[in-house]
Order: C-alpha cells, then structure tokens, then sequence
C-alpha cells in the first residue's frame, strides 16, 4: 500500500527541479516505492569541498530534496511542506563516482512529518544519515 497522496512520476519530478539547485547540483531522482523515495548525487567539482571530499552541505542538500518531495506527495492535496529542522552525520568521506539517497518516513502527520534520509555510495557504505522535519501548511 503506497503512502503517497499526490502521484507524480520521476520524470514529472525531474522537471520540476529544472533550473534549481538540485539541477545545478545533478540530483536525480531514481525511484519512487511505496513508502520511499530515491535519488542520486555525482561526486563531483559541483558537489566537492576544496580538500576534494562531497561537501557536506552537499549531503544536505539531497537529503532535504528527497525529505522534502517526500513530504510533499505524502501531504494532502493542496497543502504544502517546508522544512523546520534538518540535521546531519557525516560518517564515511568520498571523491568521486555518485551517492544515492533514500527517504523513509518516521512520522506523518496532518502538521508535521519527519523523516530519516539514508545516503550511500556505490558499495553501500553509509556516508550520511540525516533527518529531516517538515510543516505541513493548509491549503
């Protein structure tokens, strides 16, 4: 049984972050499950610190579009998400090649969701675990 209140496919999702940050970077959505949504993040010049490690602020940026698209498809109709709280464990460093994300939710309510963002690297090493809380606002 899918979470999901808003269908939208991962090309529909694609085109939406065109001309974003997420575009810049080279986040794409890969997959959209029942109850979780992935993506997938170049390590690359875009993404590096100067040390030429994935910037953690890199992380964070997919984690928070991944929470929040998730948040967003989970809410109802009309509503929107913005995110409250963010947080992040930086675990492993990487780079090159891609990190992939995936977010699954702890928490959704009718006014908050929370949920847990697991990034790994092409071997599934763990590189960050992050959590993301979102509002949920009226229509």
């Amino acid at each position: 049984m899918s979470i999901w209140r808003t269908e939208k496919s991962v090309d529909e999702l694609q085109l939406f972050a065109r001309n974003t940050l997420i575009d810049h970077l080279g986040i794409k959505i890969t997959e959209i499950g029942p109850d979780y949504i992935r993506a997938s993040m170049p390590v690359d010049c875009r993404t590096h610190q100067p040390m030429g490690l994935l910037h953690g602020g890199a992380s964070v940026v997919l984690a928070e579009t991944l929470g929040s698209v998730a948040a967003q498809l989970a809410a109802e109709p009309g509503h929107k998400c913005v995110g409250l709280e963010i947080n992040a464990n930086h675990l492993a460093g990487i780079r090159t090649g891609y990190v992939y994300g995936t977010a699954s939710p702890v928490h959704i309510g009718r006014s908050t969701q929370v949920w847990d963002i697991c990034i790994v690297d092409e071997k599934e090493n763990a590189i960050c675990v992050s959590r993301l809380t979102v509002a949920v606002l009226g229509a």
